[in-house]
């Protein structure tokens, strides 16, 4: 009789790195063990690199002893810059205990991992092997860019099946779901995943276990008075008719919030996930709770339940312009709070922290269904730049980047002012206002298109070189703004007659821009939409 398909990805090699000077892949066991001589993850999909990094960071919390809410701060500390600095790795033995005392088994019928056997009863029909993976058509949707269709799925290697289970845990859809009956509930329909289209900031260091050492943040709250447990740990899948547990430290803060349950199926050798189920995990609201690593926005004129909210993956917007926000510490006037995880790096050791970068992992997503696009970058060493280590340079970094916004606002009304101006040429009095709202224009999204890039080198050179404007980098942008507006303009200066006055009177107001502070508030009010 053959064996039942199996696929436990703690000896299974599913997890990409870099060790050693080449890439490789190796089981959950192997990644933990080795975690002191890998350099980094090296997974394909920034959503599920950054779901990764939350799942190591529970286990490496248990392993090291720094989930012990008992500790106090001090002790926390010393305990974290002890295992930075011995160069040991995590013990063998303690990872081997763990991973046996933990359902990580993809297939497994009873207790699959981050899955819910119980779909296969509860659910109606299958959802489809397409719904588990991002980037696949499912359902009706038309195929603009994948061969893909449920007519004829391909069967998902159970690798990137397992990417794609961490995937939806985190990032999943709200909305229409496969419809799951479960005690009263009957439903098909699944709220947001936890970081649905959001940008994640996960210090980094030069191993992997540096980087999950780095990850960790001490316990600041009250008394926790149920078990914190990850979901592997958990002798039963989570009960979808009474409300989830309430959102313990660290461990069901980082992987216990998932709002879906999923369900593979594999084929016969559990080499390929073949199908699945893809549905509702709870009806009951989630409790408020909020993720380490995300940038929390503070919108003062909404509603007090909705006045902090994570700052939203944009694929347009350059992640410099997220610089300031992770290195000031801010304060209770602040609009913007740095990810919780950067309150705790100022005491480490100086060689750690002179080394320290950040990854970032945005999924650029609406609120409930449509995926536009991940990505990930890399900063070069900056925690010394910190308010709290070099107070100048971080907020020369700040003012550099609140002066790189406030010329792309400026240039964005000028440049439609001046296209207004050429296509509707006044004989005198004031030039026509831009309409509250109104789309931009040509001029414009060809200006901005070329002023970002350009704003970016610029930024870099008033960061790197203390050069004279450093302390006023007004001008630098300015110069900017308007070289990328004349560029813009250039093409239709032959074609129409009053482009070329209409272009001075735009570049005049963006030099403006560059007069001393006290002479700005007039160019700052000209530039309100």
């Amino acid at each position: 009789m053959p064996s039942p398909p199996a696929y436990p990805v703690d000896l299974r090699p599913c997890i990409p790195v870099h060790m050693a000077g080449r890439h490789q892949a190796l089981g959950l066991r192997e990644v933990l063990i080795q975690a002191h001589r890998i350099d980094d993850l090296a997974l394909p999909l920034p959503p599920a690199h950054s779901a990764l990094l939350r799942l190591l960071t529970a286990i490496t919390a248990e392993l090291t002893g720094l989930d012990d809410a008992n500790l106090s701060l001090e002790e926390w500390h010393e305990r974290r810059t002890d295992l930075l600095t011995s160069g040991r790795g995590l013990k063998a033995q303690d990872v081997h205990d763990y991973c046996d005392a933990s359902a990580l088994d993809l297939y497994n019928p009873h207790r699959p991992l981050l899955q819910d056997p119980r779909l296969a009863a509860q659910c109606t029909k299958t959802s489809g092997i397409n719904k588990l993976v991002f980037g696949r058509p499912a359902g009706n949707n038309l195929a603009w860019l994948s061969p893909h269709t449920d007519i004829a799925p391909h069967p998902v290697p159970s690798d990137e099946a397992f990417w794609h289970l961490l995937i939806q845990h985190y990032y999943g859809a709200a909305g229409r779901c496969t419809t799951r009956s479960a005690g009263p509930h009957t439903s098909g329909r699944a709220t947001a995943a936890p970081l649905r289209s959001t940008l994640s900031f996960h210090p980094q260091g030069a191993t992997l276990l540096e980087t999950l050492l780095l990850h960790q943040f001490p316990y600041r709250g009250g008394p926790q008075h149920a078990p914190d447990t990850c979901p592997w740990q958990e002798p039963e899948p989570p009960d979808p008719v009474n409300p989830p547990p309430p959102v313990t430290w660290p461990k069901r803060l980082l992987t216990g919030r998932s709002r879906h349950a999923v369900l593979l199926v594999p084929n016969a050798d559990g080499s390929a996930a073949t199908d699945a189920y893809l549905t509702w995990a709870t009806q009951h609201p989630a409790y408020p709770a909020t993720d380490p690593y995300l940038i929390i926005d503070t919108h003062t004129r909404a509603k007090a339940e909705q006045r902090d909210s994570p700052r939203r993956a944009d694929a347009d917007r350059a992640l410099w312009r997220d610089l300031d926000a992770l290195l000031l510490a801010g304060d209770e006037s602040s609009t913007q709070r740095r990810p919780a995880v950067f309150d705790t790096l100022n005491d480490l050791p100086a060689p750690v922290r002179a080394r320290l970068r950040v990854r970032v992992c945005g999924f650029d997503q609406d609120g409930r269904t449509t995926n536009s696009i991940w990505y990930t970058a890399l900063t070069p060493p900056l925690w010394n730049w910190a308010e709290e280590h070099d107070p100048p340079a971080a907020r020369r970094i700040a003012a550099c980047r609140q002066a790189a916004e406030h010329l792309a606002a400026l240039l964005r009304t000028h440049a439609n002012t001046a296209w207004s101006e050429t296509q509707t040429p006044t004989t005198g009095g004031a030039p026509p206002a831009p309409r509250r709202g109104h789309r931009s224009s040509r001029w414009a999204r060809e200006a901005l298109a070329l002023y970002w890039p350009r704003a970016e080198q610029a930024f870099w050179n008033l960061v790197n070189h203390n050069a004279d404007e450093a302390s006023d980098p007004y001008p630098v942008f300015a110069r900017t703004a308007t070289d990328v507006l004349r560029q813009a303009v250039r093409p239709d200066l032959a074609r129409h007659q009053a482009a070329g006055p209409a272009l001075a009177r735009a570049v005049r107001a963006l030099n403006a821009a560059a007069a001393p502070a006290s002479r700005r508030k007039k160019a700052a009010r000209h530039a309100q939409p």
